[in-house]
């Protein structure tokens, strides 16, 4: 990976350094289970949010730059479409843990053989706005030219990547404030160019990787960063999407 300085840093010392990693209590575990003595019409109510994971697959490029991969979503999907988005997706009954989810999705998405990617940590829990748990999953792709891109084409029209760095950088960069479910919080817009192509990452996807932009280089943004904590309804029906 290629620091500011100009220095290169061994991507063993970084797995290591990275494995090493804890995030906080997850703000976002479901209540605690229902005691018999509550009525079972709350009960049947009570909101369990869905869990879904996604990949944050760091490489370093052939100048020792540290990059990750990113996908532009079907432009056909029914939600999202369009945009740009990490790999992965929702939990499924057969996955072991949030890392085999990630993975599972990456393969199905973008064709990316799971014994080419080390898993080295998990972040800290992120709310999509479809009241989605979103765990990140750090991986490190150590042989990117093993790495055989084949995508399926109804959920990803493209894949690329960037600099993971530039997530911590006051350029390129707009922001506007949002207020959510009583917590007011900043959502971030990164552009980025690639010959005649221009991406915008922007949301929930730019959120995670300002974070794991953080921990990789053990150091805050340039910028403000204004992530909130959503409280999780209690019932079903006091959930609303962000609009």
């Amino acid at each position: 990976m290629e620091a500011e300085d100009g220095t290169s840093v061994d991507m063993e010392a970084l797995i290591r350094r990275l494995r090493l990693h804890r995030p906080g209590p997850s703000p976002y575990d479901p209540s605690p289970a229902v005691t018999p003595s509550t009525a079972a019409s709350a009960a049947a109510e009570l909101f369990r949010p869905r869990r879904a994971a996604v990949l944050v697959c760091l490489f370093r490029s052939n100048s020792g730059e540290l990059r990750v991969l990113l996908t532009k979503r079907s432009s056909s999907l029914s939600t999202h479409s369009g945009e740009v988005a990490l790999p992965g997706g929702k939990a499924e009954e057969g996955d072991a843990d949030d890392a085999a989810t990630a993975l599972r999705e990456s393969e199905e998405e973008i064709g990316l053989d799971p014994f080419l990617v080390t898993v080295v940590a998990y972040l800290e829990h992120f709310l999509s706005k479809h009241l989605l748990v979103v765990v990140p999953v750090v991986g490190i792709l150590s042989d990117m030219q093993a790495f055989k891109p084949a995508l399926n084409v109804a959920e990803v029209d493209e894949i690329f990547d960037v600099p993971l760095e530039m997530f911590l950088k006051d350029e390129n960069r707009t922001s506007e404030e949002r207020e959510w479910m009583g917590q007011e919080f900043t959502l971030h817009h990164f552009s980025y160019e690639k010959g005649n192509q221009k991406y915008i990452i922007w949301g929930l996807t730019a959120g995670i990787l300002i974070h794991a932009a953080s921990v990789v280089y053990q150091r805050p943004p340039d910028f403000a960063e204004k992530r909130a904590q959503f409280n999780l309804p209690k019932y079903s029906k006091e959930c609303s999407s962000m609009p």
